[in-house]
């Protein structure tokens, strides 16, 4: 079975119960998270082989958290231990990554502190047959991009799979660079590419209509992620996948969501979920990338791979913490009737 191999950074989500309530507790919850790694538990935790690498601190602390990830059946033998501090972000309870609550720690952390040639990609790319990033890491300064680039391009030349998740986090982008400046060289040697509409646009410079949301229905979004597929790989060549996720919240509570996945020139749609309520919003694309890898390794076939990646990062919004919990099983009774069934070749 295909090995996967994880890059990013492990982050500590201090998660606070606002108006002062933590405080008073003298308490506040910790998950261990970060992207890469929720993508590296979910898979594990369906049986797909996989390894972690980023960089941490040589101290008991890490030793920890490399147990607790070994623990969720992940190889930590290549992460990289260095430098001083790991990264960290506040997150109040029950808000979501993208919006103004979110306070990131991560200036001068193990990961942030990489530079280009300090990896032996030979060594840690040893024996993996998928290669995983997303465009949090670029975000964090241009040394970070250029060692993403450098996994990439070195995954690429040895005809290992790499995908990324085009994920934006403003508050990151913060070193002079646009991520239309950066991403694109580093896009240029992926296969798989997820994300949706708008962060294309931002992060890839691909055209969007700036009217979409007026009077839009599933049918216009689900077109314009046609064109915006199509013209990734128009422009890169490499890439044979491109996923779009669409999540809408309307009002404080109710959630709309649905995806597509056009591949070999065939566009595939999810079916539509809907739910009353969230647990925790963080996690859900990165359950979502995992899913698509599961298809992929797994050989499923473009719609149940959909199906499945969409179930799956529906569920995740029902669970607390950065990554899931959900057995192969659970994400199956997810799948809505009618929808392509998941049949993995194991």
């Amino acid at each position: 079975m295909s090995k996967v191999l994880c890059f990013g950074e492990l982050l500590l989500r201090l998660s606070p119960q606002l108006n002062g309530e933590w405080i008073r507790q003298h308490a506040m919850p910790v998950f261990i998270g970060g992207a890469e790694l929720n993508v590296a538990t979910a898979l594990a935790k369906w049986q797909v082989p996989v390894d972690y690498c980023t960089a941490l601190p040589d101290h008991y602390l890490s030793k920890e958290l490399m147990a607790s990830v070994e623990e969720r059946g992940i190889a930590t033998e290549k992460i990289l231990l260095r430098g001083q501090r790991i990264g960290t972000y506040y997150l109040p309870q029950g808000a979501d990554l993208k919006g103004a609550g979110t306070i990131y720690d991560r200036a001068y952390s193990s990961f942030w502190e990489l530079k280009p040639g300090e990896i032996d990609w030979d060594e840690i790319l040893q024996d993996i047959s998928w290669f995983h990033f997303s465009a949090i890491s670029p975000a964090l300064n241009e040394h970070v991009a250029f060692v993403c680039e450098e996994g990439a391009k070195a995954a690429s030349a040895k005809g290992i799979t790499v995908s990324v998740d085009l994920n934006h986090r403003a508050k990151l982008w913060q070193y002079g660079k646009q991520p239309s400046e950066i991403m694109p060289d580093l896009v240029e040697h992926c296969d798989v590419v997820m994300g949706n509409i708008w962060s294309a646009h931002t992060m890839l410079a691909t055209s969007t209509d700036e009217q979409i949301h007026d009077n839009s229905s599933r049918e216009k979004y689900l077109a314009h992620a046609v064109k915006t597929s199509q013209e990734i790989i128009e422009r890169f060549p490499k890439c044979r996948a491109v996923a779009n996720t669409f999540r809408f919240d309307s009002g404080e509570e109710d959630i709309r969501y649905f995806t597509s996945l056009f591949t070999e020139g065939q566009e595939h749609h999810s079916a539509s979920y809907a739910c009353h309520g969230v647990v925790d919003r963080s996690g859900s694309g990165d359950c979502y990338m995992a899913g698509l890898i599961y298809g992929f390794t797994n050989r499923l076939s473009p719609q149940a791979t959909v199906e499945f990646a969409t179930a799956a990062a529906f569920g995740k919004l029902q669970e607390k913490g950065d990554s899931t919990s959900q057995t192969i099983e659970n994400v199956q009774q997810k799948i809505k009737p009618g929808a392509a069934q998941v049949s993995a070749e194991q």
